[in-house]
């Protein structure tokens, strides 16, 4: 899938880079060939001007004195207009008849050809147009009883196409070259956080997979057992109901949990934000794990700042709380010790949990935030837990706007931070 992807996208790419580039190629041969077909109608019209009294002009060059201004029609020669297309110009009496040639000394014309194109013109019956056979451009005008053609030759337009189109084509498949190798570059760029998300999704499905079957192995096992008992009373077949009962519950557990990260995912998690009072809520979760850490013969102190409110979700917030003093008691050791502070610091709230026991190795406190992830494999199995639970601490605190992070260390032991930003 993710190379069906990158394809994709490089298609889409080099689709939409050949299409503008398409355009602006096309916008300049098509200036460029109009600049030349203009030239030639230029010198068209300069050249229906041309008589024995007003002959056609000579460029001269003049290195002693500055050169005259430009004309009107943009030529340096006095204000008079020489051009590089080969015209001429013809005069045709009312009888159809060539009465006067005007070449300029510098075009030399068949009387077939100069007869032939006088004819075509006149029949297409457009005032301006082009003979494609004859590869010449005409401009008739119709003064009294008289009419002038003038003709052009078309070479320098097709040259000057051919120039732009042998230039245009090597540029253009070099830049196709570049942006390919631009496409396959951004596509991996792109592609990678997809990628990424892909691969995760592959191994939470993998991992939701192995925590299901665990239960639902036990489940079959304890059910095949009651009906291979069918006559046995309920009484004495009590402890294999508790344990499909038990192993349904942490079934339940880990699909609400599931569903939580799903929601969470899709930004439907519907979370309620309202005013909190966030020191009663975290000393209450205290209260409720007091007796859970006694049991534990570990140590529960706590420091909360009184009277501070925040704006969010009480459920999300007290479950929040719940996930890291679980987490805490669990591993804090034999007559161990868990630390809560809650503080205000500038424009944000602390909410910090700490527990003594081992300390996590570095290669994987990056990793504590990752669903199904768990340090100690062994450990967490034990404790009945799924691995989900700082999964979904992060959840709840990316959702709030705010930053968790975790420390680990001997002297310190491990320390996780809640920050969550609030108005002034």
């Amino acid at each position: 899938m993710i190379r069906k992807l990158k394809r994709k996208f490089i298609l889409t790419n080099m689709l939409l880079v050949s299409i503008v580039l398409a355009v602006v190629f096309a916008v300049l041969v098509g200036s460029n060939y109009q600049q030349s077909v203009n030239q030639s109608v230029s010198a068209m019209r300069m050249a229906l001007k041309w008589s024995d009294e007003a002959p056609p002009p000579r460029f001269e060059f003049n290195f002693n004195s500055a050169p005259p201004l430009e004309g009107e029609n943009g030529s340096r020669n006095g204000g008079r207009i020489f051009s590089m297309v080969p015209v001429f110009s013809v005069t045709v009496d009312a009888n159809g008849t060539i009465s006067a040639i005007q070449s300029g000394n510098n075009v030399t014309v068949s009387d077939e050809a100069l007869n032939e194109a006088v004819d075509q013109a006149l029949a297409s019956g457009l005032e301006e147009g082009s003979l494609s056979r004859l590869n010449l451009r005409f401009l008739i005008e119709r003064t009294g009883g008289s009419t002038r053609i003038a003709f052009a030759d078309r070479t320098q337009e097709w040259e000057s196409l051919q120039r732009i189109l042998l230039t245009s084509l090597p540029v253009g498949a070099g830049a196709l070259l570049v942006f390919f190798l631009v496409s396959l570059f951004l596509s991996k760029l792109s592609v990678r956080p997809v990628e990424t998300a892909w691969e995760q999704q592959r191994q939470f499905v993998a991992d939701a997979s192995h925590e299901l079957k665990t239960p639902l192995t036990v489940i079959l096992a304890n059910s095949g057992i009651l009906l291979s008992h069918k006559s046995d009373t309920l009484e004495h077949q009590a402890k294999w109901v508790e344990y499909i009962q038990e192993e349904a519950k942490r079934m339940k557990g880990l699909v609400e949990d599931m569903l939580f990260l799903a929601k969470s995912d899709a930004a439907r998690s519907g979370a309620v934000r309202a005013s909190v009072p966030i020191s009663e809520l975290v000393t209450g979760c205290v209260l409720l794990f007091e007796s859970v850490a006694f049991e534990s013969g570990v140590a529960l102190e706590s420091d909360v700042t009184p009277g501070l409110t925040f704006s969010g979700d009480e459920g999300q917030l007290r479950r929040l709380t719940m996930i890291l003093l679980d987490n805490a008691c669990k591993y804090a050791g034999d007559r161990g010790r868990v630390d809560v502070h809650l503080t205000r610091s500038q424009e944000k709230l602390k909410l910090t949990v700490r527990n003594t026991g081992t300390p996590i190795p570095p290669e994987h406190l990056e990793h504590l935030f990752e669903r199904f992830y768990r340090a100690d494999s062994a450990r967490s199995r034990d404790a009945g837990g799924f691995g989900l639970g700082l999964a979904i601490a992060k959840s709840i605190v990316d959702g709030h706007k705010g930053k968790i992070s975790v420390t680990s260390t001997e002297t310190e032991g491990t320390v996780f931070t809640v920050l969550f930003p609030v108005g002034k």
